[in-house]
């Protein structure tokens, strides 16, 4: 991805005004918002046709708590990193199902904000601009990944 590349970015939520408020943020940071999906049938077709850079995945869908397959299926079969957008934190397994990170439901629009400068930011260099912004918790192994492994040990 180079400096000009707008981050693609796919909003997978069963909530349509969560979801609009979702794509106007997206748009607001400079990334561009490809799609939107509300069943996990419906996020994998849209994300192995549109390949985005990025997924924000609620885990409950409008058929069921799907949304830990989806980010699963992002990053194995498509190719894109899978951020989480939930109120069901509790819900994700240990190794966050492949995907870089959380953002805990209820979010700000600063929160969310920041959240994806800091993402556009890690995805385009491969490092962390340094520790992730409060409100979003970053997955251990992409932490290791962009070089905040020292930092979450710490933590």
């Amino acid at each position: 991805m180079s400096d000009h590349t707008p981050l693609s970015v796919l909003i997978v939520e069963d909530e349509v005004l969560l979801a609009a408020e979702l794509n106007y943020l997206v748009e607001e940071v400079g990334c561009r918002g490809v799609g939107h999906a509300m069943s996990s049938d419906e996020a994998i077709a849209l994300a192995a046709s549109l390949r985005p850079d990025l997924a924000l995945v609620d885990v409950q869908l409008r058929d069921g708590p799907t949304g830990v397959d989806v980010a699963r299926r992002i990053a194995r079969d498509c190719g894109g990193v899978a951020l989480f957008m939930t109120a069901n934190v509790k819900r994700l397994p240990d190794d966050m199902a492949g995907a870089c990170g959380v953002i805990g439901k209820p979010y700000s629009e600063h929160g969310v904000k920041t959240a994806l400068t800091y993402l556009k930011a890690c995805l385009r260099d491969g490092v962390a601009p340094g520790p992730p912004p409060a409100g979003f918790q970053l997955a251990p192994a992409w932490a290791e990944r962009w070089g905040l492994g020292a930092l979450q040990k710490s933590a």
